[in-house]
């Protein structure tokens, strides 16, 4: 059996213990003892970036919000999709998801985070979004665990009315709203409608090749209605 090693170690911004390990070849962020996140994993997370930036490849100087850093499997597929005057502005609340990020050993998201087209806040995207300091052709958030908080307490208002309306509010013309979840969750779907989106939910695999076992879920929010774009 291959040995679990620690890397780092850190806490959350509610103070619980986070930690980074390396299993073999792949890395494992976890949160009070549960895993957060694997590169054993990541499926869903490209396939949230590649959606929400599949239109956008011949848009004239895109601008993408991305809230929840992770691993950089998001950002990297929404970067794949995006064209050379794209800016991305990724909101990551722990600093040290970031530094493990920018650290090549660890095999993470260092050469996202040196694309020229992106640049990375510490900040909590809640925040970020209240401030309303820009307008985005797509938001997309993979915050925490999906419409409910693991890591910190408080993420959950991202998934409540007023938290969807702020993101709303973020949208240029025709901008889409990106949302990761680990579970279905048919009352926020409803929520979104009832925000003025038009709403798809996408069901996929953790592993691209799966055929059995869990789903996660993304889902699509469309502004029916948008604002002008700026």
């Amino acid at each position: 059996m291959k040995k679990t090693t620690l890397l780092a170690t850190s806490t959350t911004p509610d103070g619980r213990p986070m930690t980074l390990l390396a299993h073999d070849a792949d890395r494992i962020i976890r949160v009070d003892g549960i895993e957060l996140m694997s590169t054993r994993q990541h499926h869903s997370e490209e396939r949230l970036g590649e959606l929400a930036c599949a239109s956008l490849a011949t848009t004239r100087g895109p601008r993408v919000l991305i809230g929840g850093l992770g691993m950089g499997f998001t950002l990297r597929a929404a970067l794949d999709c995006l064209p050379p005057d794209a800016k991305v502005v990724v909101a990551e609340i722990m600093p040290a998801v970031i530094e493990w990020n920018r650290e090549p050993a660890h095999g993470l998201g260092a050469d996202c985070l040196a694309d020229q087209r992106v640049e990375v806040v510490a900040e909590d995207v809640a925040e970020f979004l209240r401030r309303g300091a820009d307008r985005y052709d797509a938001v997309i958030l993979d915050v925490d665990n999906g419409t409910t908080a693991l890591t910190t307490r408080g993420n959950d208002r991202l998934y409540r009315a007023t938290g969807v309306g702020q993101v709303r509010k973020s949208l240029r013309s025709g901008g889409c709203a990106a949302y990761w979840s680990a579970h279905a969750d048919p009352a926020f779907e409803e929520l979104l409608a009832a925000s003025g989106f038009d709403v798809t939910v996408e069901r996929v695999r953790p592993h691209a090749k799966a055929t059995g076992g869990s789903w996660h879920f993304l889902f699509l929010a469309q502004a029916s209605s948008p604002g002008p774009r700026r």
